[in-house]
């Protein structure tokens, strides 16, 4: 598995997957490498995945890339892997050396990478290239939503392979919650990477603008983004409504997070299947959710939905003048994940597709 950070998770979705996916993997009992470029990581097995540690130019604009080059040279030279999946388009200038190499490839492209903001200019030129670079050169397309999977075949005309995220079903309590001052059904929750796409900044203005009384709680963070990180804490200004609890790597913590707002706001635009949303799901969270094709597809009838930050106030009042009415949206949601987004039926896909590239690999 090459493209991420690598395990264990501690950033993203792209991280949660490989995670989930390459530890059911390596049980059913295959040998799963996962390259990793977790910072100071020593490790060299993880829940039964074997860690490849290699470095990576810690800038925005390389990071991925140098790191993808040692990754796919490693794979070829040493590893000499029977297929690779492969995380991001980013990758895609590897994916050749890979085939040629004599290692099958199929490619996860995410969602339209080209249309983030800390990617405008050259980056977004570049991504539109590595998304049609990625698509053309691979044995094997993967796309996580039925959104891009369509984008795809309009696009450039080949089939790609739906395989979504999945997400655990959590009941977990709420013990954790009043160490950081909350209670259950006391609070609306955003969990987001601060990136203009993914609106935290909007939506701290639209609770801003309300008349919320319970309390906003921030979770999130951007390592390279803190002209927006501080944007968005301008927006909350002095608001003493407003929380920032930072990143939040407590699984249990933030399942009891999820489990215990009055609503979950997802303002994300650009990405394909979710993982922060699917997870909020999972664990009951009362969704509402920007209005565009992505998040209407995952959250299916478990959601409410806005088409401007500035629209949530009714809906927050709504929330909080009647809990039970969005706890029951919420169960409707776990309900909607449990019978379209489980992590095994997942790791079927990727398993029946990884057989299918491994037999390329032994003709």
């Amino acid at each position: 598995m090459v493209g991420t950070r690598g395990v264990p998770a501690r950033y993203g979705g792209f991280e949660s997957a490989v995670e989930e996916i390459g530890w059911r993997l390596a049980e059913r009992g295959h040998e799963v490498i996962v390259y990793c470029r977790n910072e100071g990581q020593t490790i060299t097995e993880y829940r039964g995945m074997q860690l490849v540690n290699l470095p990576a130019l810690r800038l925005r604009s390389t990071e991925t890339l140098t790191h993808g080059a040692l990754s796919a040279t490693h794979a070829v030279l040493k590893a000499k892997p029977e297929m690779a999946f492969v995380f991001n388009a980013a990758n895609a200038p590897f994916v050749t050396g890979l085939r040629r190499g004599g290692v099958p490839t199929a490619v996860n492209i995410d969602g339209f990478e080209s249309k983030r903001a800390k990617w405008e200019g050259m980056g977004a030129k570049y991504y539109r290239w590595a998304e049609r670079a990625s698509v053309l050169r691979t044995d094997a397309i993967i796309a996580d939503s039925r959104v891009m999977q369509a984008h795809v075949l309009a696009a450039y005309g080949r089939e790609a392979q739906y395989i979504p995220y999945g997400a655990p079903i959590a009941h977990p309590g709420d013990d954790l919650l009043a160490a950081a001052g909350l209670h259950a059904a006391g609070y609306h929750l955003i969990v987001a990477r601060f990136e203009p796409e993914n609106q935290v900044r909007e939506l701290v203005q639209g609770y801003i603008a309300s008349s919320a009384t319970a309390p906003l709680v921030v979770v999130g963070a951007a390592p390279y983004a803190e002209s927006y990180t501080q944007s968005v804490r301008a927006a909350a200004g002095d608001d003493p409504r407003v929380r920032f609890l930072g990143a939040v790597w407590n699984q249990v913590l933030l399942d009891q997070l999820y489990a215990g707002c009055l609503t979950y706001l997802h303002g994300h635009t650009v990405g394909g299947t979710n993982p922060s949303l699917l997870r909020a799901m999972g664990a009951a969270a009362p969704v509402l959710a920007d209005d565009n094709p992505f998040n209407r597809e995952v959250a299916g009838r478990g959601a409410e939905f806005v088409t401007h930050p500035g629209d949530l106030a009714p809906h927050l009042a709504a929330a909080e003048s009647d809990p039970a009415a969005a706890q029951a949206r919420g169960l409707l949601g776990q309900e909607w994940v449990a019978q379209h987004y489980r992590w095994d039926d997942v790791v079927d896909k990727y398993e029946a597709l990884g057989t299918q590239l491994g037999d390329l690999a032994r003709r």
